[in-house]
C-alpha cells in the first residue's frame, strides 16, 4: 500500500498538537530494481495478447489489460504494443506500466512515418536511410532509453519484411535483383534490409541496452512465395537474433480463404528450425477473424493450443492479436477473443492449462 504523504504530514501536526515527542517514522524509498534477464521456460510456454491500444498501437493502459485478463481469466506474461519511428521517441511510460503489471513488453519496433498506411513505398525512414546513418541520433537516443529503462523486453524491428505491405520489405527494395558478383547468389531486397536491421542492433548494443531480446519476425509464408524472399534470405545471423518470430494468422478478411491452424504453422516452423534450430520461437502475432460462414473459429483456437503445445515444441511464447477494424468495403474484421460466445470458451479453456505460463521466468542479470 502506497503511504499518502498528506497523511504524514497531518499525523505529524497532531503530534505535536497532543504534545508527543516522538516523530512519526517515514519509510525509506525503495530499493532500486535488480535488472533482470528473461529464462526460456524448459516447459511450457508464455502466454501474451496485443489488447487493441488504439490506431497506432501504443495507447496501452491499465484498464484494457486487466479488462483482457479478466476476459480470459488469466494474467498475461507478455503485452505487445508498437512504437513507430515517425512518433521520435521511446515509449517509456507503455513499457514501465506493462513491467510494473509484473509482465514483459514485446514491443515492434516499425521504421514508418505518418500516416502509417500500407501498401506503400519507402518513406523518410526509408532503410537505405538507416544504413546511410541518417537516422542515428534517432537510433542512440532510443538506445539510451532502453538501456536506462535496464528490464528485459523484446523488440521486433520491422516485422514480416517478407510480405509486400510495409515499406521496409524487401519487395520495395529491389526483390530478386542479384547482388553483384555474390556466390552464392544474394538478392538486393533482403540484402538491404538484412544491412538496415544489423545497423540498428549494433547502435543500440552500443549504447549499452544488453537488456532487449532481439526478435527475428517474419510472415508465416512469404508473400511472394519466391526463393529470394524466403525468410532464411533475410536472416541477420545468430549474433543479431535472440527468438524467431512468426505471424501466423487464419481469415482475416472476408474474402480470404479459410484455413485450419496446423498447415499455417506446420512448414514455417520447420523454416525457422532449419535457420537456426536452437532458438527459441515465439508466435509474435497470432488470431484469426470471425467467419462462420468460412469455418469455426472455436475450432481454430482449440487446435492452435493443442497444436502449439504437443507438436511444436521449440514454441515458446504465443501472443494473441486481440482486434476488431472496420474495413473500407464497410464490413469488420473482429479477431478479439470474443467475437464469439463460443471462440471466447475455446480461448479461455486453452488458455487456461498449465502449460501457458502466465508470468516471465525471471533471474537476476
Amino acid at each position: 500500500m502506497r503511504i499518502s504523504t498528506r497523511n504524514i504530514a497531518i499525523g505529524f501536526v497532531l503530534a505535536l498538537l497532543c504534545g508527543c515527542e516522538k516523530a512519526p517514522v517515514i519509510p525509506p524509498p525503495p530499493a532500486p530494481e535488480v535488472p533482470m534477464s528473461l529464462r526460456i521456460p524448459e516447459q511450457g510456454a508464455y502466454t501474451g495478447a496485443y489488447m487493441d491500444f488504439g490506431d497506432y498501437e501504443d495507447e496501452v493502459t491499465i484498464e484494457k489489460i486487466e479488462d483482457f485478463e479478466k476476459l480470459v481469466g488469466k494474467h498475461q506474461a507478455i503485452i505487445a504494443s508498437s512504437s513507430y519511428w515517425g512518433e521520435q521517441s521511446f515509449p517509456k511510460a507503455n513499457l514501465n506500466l506493462i513491467w510494473r503489471h509484473k509482465s514483459l513488453p514485446l514491443l515492434f519496433w516499425s521504421p514508418w512515418d505518418r500516416p502509417y498506411e500500407e501498401d506503400h513505398g519507402p518513406d523518410k525512414y526509408s532503410l537505405t536511410s538507416i544504413i546511410e546513418g541518417k537516422w542515428d541520433a534517432y537510433i542512440d537516443k532510443w538506445g539510451d532509453a532502453a538501456k536506462e529503462f535496464g528490464q528485459p523486453f523484446f523488440v521486433s524491428f520491422g516485422n514480416e519484411m517478407n510480405g509486400t505491405w510495409f515499406p521496409w520489405s524487401g519487395h520495395w527494395y529491389g526483390e530478386n535483383t542479384p547482388v553483384p558478383n555474390s556466390s552464392p547468389v544474394l538478392f538486393q531486397g533482403p540484402e538491404t534490409y538484412k544491412k538496415a536491421y544489423r545497423h540498428v542492433v549494433d547502435r543500440v548494443r552500443a549504447r549499452g541496452a544488453k537488456n532487449i531480446l532481439w526478435v527475428f519476425h517474419v510472415m508465416n509464408y512469404s508473400i511472394p512465395q519466391d526463393i529470394w524472399n524466403y525468410a532464411s534470405q533475410y536472416y541477420p545471423g545468430d549474433d543479431y537474433v535472440d527468438w524467431m518470430g512468426l505471424s501466423v494468422y487464419g481469415q482475416q478478411y472476408i474474402d480470404d480463404r479459410w484455413s485450419p491452424f496446423p498447415p499455417l504453422l506446420q512448414w514455417p516452423y520447420k523454416e525457422l528450425m532449419n535457420i537456426s534450430p536452437s532458438k527459441p520461437i515465439m508466435l509474435a502475432e497470432w488470431g484469426c477473424g470471425e467467419y462462420p460462414k468460412s469455418g469455426s473459429k472455436s475450432q481454430f483456437i482449440q487446435d492452435a493450443f493443442n497444436e502449439m503445445e504437443h507438436n511444436f515444441p521449440q514454441v515458446k511464447a504465443a501472443v494473441f492479436w486481440h482486434e476488431r477494424w472496420q474495413n473500407e468495403e464497410e464490413d469488420y474484421s473482429n479477431l478479439r477473443v470474443n467475437s464469439s460466445p463460443e471462440s471466447l470458451e475455446a480461448y479461455r479453456q486453452g488458455v487456461a492449462r498449465p502449460y501457458w505460463l502466465d508470468q516471465p521466468i525471471l533471474a537476476p542479470r
